[in-house]
């Protein structure tokens, strides 16, 4: 006699890709008619910006580019000037197989971007990018139940409460404000360069909605009336809501990853500046889910064929934020400093031995006035590690977000400091072995002399492995010791043989 077992899918995102990557792309940029040539190079900044993704059937195609401006001095000794361009770019990850189309959560960290002169009116730019593409595809976890259990049949039936990926989107919004300086600042008259970073700062599930709240830093570098540069930056608050096609409980929880997808900014007579920026906030959520699943399964009076399988559950475990620190030194006698950055790349996992470790990379840009009141510009690398406790077959990624760069002026020397907020995640497929199918073969015949009662010490075994050893039930032998839940490993005990 076969009993039926009948598939009650659960549904979740499997994750099928998980890549941080760098990535370069280079362009010439020729001056604008009236710009002087050019004589020295001092600095450069970029600004990553999303246009689009696409899933195809070899992989995924991610398009956007990079605004660039380049600080120099003229060849004929007059005043700094600086370049913009745009420059376009087109990265594809590849997928572990051909997959259905599933959600793509994209994140972008400019790197640092390097200019050469070519001619005294053409430069050779050189951006760089550090991306984390996650994909999830969505699949249905076969959870067996049996149908019309006959009698004298036992199962081990448990409950695991386990945090799966649910549902992935993006929500797409823009910010359009009109940024005065403070009285205290000095008045604008030329935009040198400008970039903006978004963050969610508060998150909430309610119900079919996601509401989230966060900030835009926008960092701007201007040249004042008086002819020098200085810097300044905003914080610009948003609050936003996407509608979710499932309904979720308290304990759900949300990952956010925000890209620019367009910034503008113009300044005008009155020195205000008007900003737009686009942006879209790509999100990944999941939820705690109570699996009900058959592990075992005899019959005290009746032989039983068992059918196993193998059920894989891709489950997110619980985050948590650490804060990274940097610092380096640059050579150099400065007066003031213009403005300073850290730019860091999304960590690589290694491992030593079975420990993993984060690698984190990240720049230092400096750009300041000397002893000799001219401007001048440094760069170094920085790299550093963050250590992390996690078994081995647990996946573990990083994203880092808004910190402070600092730069301290001191003797032959300056000293640059960064602090960064790092918000860790970890992930591992738990395999779990479930019952699938049973048969129920021909009774038992009952051995002579057997006892009807046996008292044994509990040890280390569980009921349902004494239970099942003895030819009794876990409910038999609760009843028969007055028991609620496990014995104590010395606890006598009374096992009915049933």
């Amino acid at each position: 006699m076969e009993v039926t077992f009948q598939n009650q899918g659960c549904p979740c995102l499997k994750p099928v890709l998980r890549q941080a990557r760098n990535a370069e792309q280079s362009q010439e940029i020729k001056l604008a008619e009236g710009m002087p040539d050019v004589g020295r190079i001092l600095t450069a900044w970029g600004q990553p910006i999303l246009r689009g993704k696409e899933w195809g059937s070899d992989g995924l195609t991610v398009t956007g580019g990079m605004m660039v401006w380049v600080l120099y001095t003229p060849e004929d000794g007059s005043t700094e000037r600086c370049l913009d361009g745009w420059i376009p770019f087109q990265l594809r990850f590849e997928l572990p197989e051909e997959l259905p189309e599933g959600k793509i959560c994209l994140g972008m960290l400019p790197r640092a971007v390097e200019a050469r002169t070519v001619s005294p009116r053409k430069i050779q730019v050189r951006a760089g990018l550090s991306l984390l593409c996650q994909a999830f595809v969505p699949m249905e976890i076969p959870v067996a139940r049996p149908q019309h259990l006959p009698e004298g049949v036992e199962l081990l039936e448990n409950t695991y409460p386990v945090r799966l990926w649910k549902e992935a989107g993006e929500k797409a919004f823009s910010q359009e404000e009109t940024l005065t300086l403070p009285d205290s600042a000095p008045m604008p008259e030329e935009l040198i360069c400008y970039w903006a970073d978004a963050r969610v700062t508060d998150r909430k599930v309610l119900s079919q909605k996601l509401v989230f709240r966060g900030s835009t830093a926008v960092h701007l570098c201007y040249r004042c009336r008086e002819g020098q540069l200085h810097c300044w930056d905003f914080d610009l608050p948003f609050s936003q809501y996407a509608e979710l096609a499932g309904e979720y409980g308290p304990d759900a929880q949300t990952e956010f990853s925000l890209c620019l997808t367009g910034l503008e900014l113009e300044l005008d007579e009155d020195g205000r500046m008007n900003l737009k920026c686009g942006i879209a906030a790509q999100y990944a959520l999941s939820d705690r889910e109570q699996l009900e699943l058959t592990q075992d399964a005899y019959s005290p009076g009746r032989e039983l064929q068992i059918q196993m399988s193998t059920l894989e559950l891709p489950v997110t475990l619980d985050g948590r934020r650490e804060n990274l620190y940097a610092e380096q030194t640059l050579p150099g006698q400065g007066s003031l400093v213009v403005d300073s950055r850290f730019l860091p790349e999304y960590p690589r996992q290694r491992r030593e031995g079975t420990c993993p470790v984060l690698e984190q990379c990240g720049t230092f840009q400096l750009l300041y006035y000397g002893e000799d009141g001219a401007l001048h510009a440094g760069s170094a690398r920085w790299e550093g590690s963050l250590p992390v406790t996690a078994d081995e077959a647990v996946d573990i990624w990083a994203v880092p977000g808004i910190g402070t760069c600092q730069a301290a002026i001191g003797g032959s020397e300056m000293t640059l400091k960064a602090e960064l907020p790092v918000e860790l995640t970890a992930a591992t497929v738990e395999r779990l072995s479930v019952v699938t199918g049973l048969t129920l073969g021909e009774s038992r015949k009952g051995e002579v002399g057997r006892p009807s009662l046996i008292l044994c010490r509990a040890g280390e075994r569980s009921l349902w492995d004494m239970a099942k050893a003895a030819g009794s039930t876990v409910a038999s032998i609760r009843e028969a010791n007055d028991l609620q839940g496990e014995p104590a490993p010395d606890q006598m005990l009374l096992i009915p043989i049933l």
